[in-house]
């Protein structure tokens, strides 16, 4: 034995080498194929990439070592299926989190979520806002990291969704309306610090909750495969919108794009807090809904729960059928208008906006054929969002899309 090394061995491992480097940049776009679900085994996974077999082999070999995806080793083929079966690629279950959090206005959240959308852990939910963000923002991320340290997991960042507009690039809360937030607040700085504080690696990020819940969904819900979505939704008060065009977020010049809830509905309708009257924000929440069908909204759980308890336990009653018709009415001008500036080729509607859609569905879609210009013939699908806690799985987005545009560079810094 002269201990030389094989140099098949070593001729085998040089072209391993080669093929990585030249697939290195295949990284981030292999990664959030598999992310979103639409490369489930390696050979989609070449086409999609367009890249030798050995290549893509090589690329799904290092998103592995990095331990963010696994990939079958003993490939099976389906039962009826002809040629070479696939290996399969799947997220790893003990991979990397981010740490999520959301605060609206009854309370706030935290939670770990892992690649491709996955909730892996929760914290109980706090049903009171103080005034100040910052004790709020300090509490919820000490629940994240409390999260953190009873799974062990690494966590590559944090994001937060709050129930406000977010200017860019300050991270300004400019109407936490509902929060009795300060106009202003700067929510990702203070963010940033109690993430700091906390320990947890990684940037930190803050946005508009809806657009966050846009995202997720466009990446994992009901808005998957859409070109240009359109996303509409009432959580706990008020109305957000949000657009994703060619995959990416729209938010306008400064993060401010597609503030639908002052939208006039109903010009002699309900004053809101813009110094208008009838606006979405407040003909068309779970507060409007409640008063239009001469309910009292009581302490005991959130506006939103109470909302779509009565619709879906009560909807017999005269008063609620027609509250649900009244907002619908509503919400279907609002989205026609919106259709017909936007042409999106997806609508899909978040929180009380769901539960009024599966209460009449045909309605609502009439109204927003019979006021838009396309009417019928150009009709747009409409759909309910399909994720639950959408807007905490798209608050981690933020933290995983530096891990999905460079995995090598992120992860070496987290």
């Amino acid at each position: 034995m002269t201990g030389k090394a094989d140099p098949r061995q070593a001729g085998d491992g040089t072209t391993s080498r080669t093929r990585l480097d030249r697939g290195r940049g295949a990284l981030g776009p292999a990664l959030e194929l598999v992310h979103t679900g639409r490369a489930p085994t390696r050979a989609v996974l070449t086409a999609e990439l367009g890249v030798t077999r050995a290549t893509a082999g090589a690329v799904a070999s290092e998103l592995e070592a990095l331990g963010l995806i696994r990939v079958d080793a003993r490939p099976t083929a389906a039962a009826g299926s002809q040629g070479r079966p696939s290996h399969r690629l799947e997220l790893a279950e003990d991979g990397p989190v981010a740490l999520a959090a959301q605060v609206h206005a009854d309370g706030f959240r935290a939670a770990l979520v892992g690649l491709g959308g996955r909730i892996v852990a929760t914290a109980p939910g706090c049903e009171t806002v103080d005034a100040d963000p910052a004790k709020v923002l300090g509490s919820v991320v000490e629940a994240g990291a409390a999260l953190l340290r009873e799974t062990g997991r690494t966590c590559v960042g944090a994001g937060l969704a709050v129930p406000s507009a977010v200017a860019e690039p300050e991270g300004l809360a400019l109407n936490p309306l509902h929060l009795a937030w300060p106009a202003g607040a700067p929510v990702r700085e203070i963010f940033a610090e109690q993430v700091r504080a906390a320990g947890i690696a990684g940037p930190a990020f803050a946005a508009n909750d809806v657009n966050l819940a846009a995202l997720a969904e466009h990446r994992h819900g009901a808005g998957r495969g859409s070109r240009d979505l359109l996303c509409v939704a009432t959580g706990h008060r008020g109305v957000g919108g949000a657009l994703v065009l060619d995959g990416r977020l729209h938010t306008g010049s400064s993060g401010l794009a597609l503030e639908v809830g002052h939208l006039t509905v109903n010009p002699e309708g309900r004053p809101c807090h813009c110094g208008s009257h009838g606006c979405l924000d407040v003909e068309a929440d779970p507060l409007a809904f409640l008063t239009t069908a001469g309910r009292d909204p009581g302490p005991e759980v959130s506006l939103l729960q109470q909302a779509n308890d009565l619709i879906r336990h009560e909807f017999g009653d005269p008063g609620v059928r027609t509250a649900v018709e009244v907002l619908i009415d509503r919400l279907g001008l609002g989205l026609a208008g919106l259709v017909n500036i936007l042409n999106p080729d997806r609508i899909i509607l978040g929180g009380l906006h769901g539960t009024l859609l599966d209460a009449d569905p045909d309605r609502l879609r009439a109204v927003v054929a019979d006021r838009s210009l396309w009417g019928r013939s150009g009709g747009v699908p409409i759909l309910a969002c399909s994720l639950d806690h959408n807007s905490l799985v798209g608050a981690a987005e933020l933290a995983w899309q530096p891990v999905l545009d460079d995995p090598l560079g992120a992860l070496a810094v987290a």
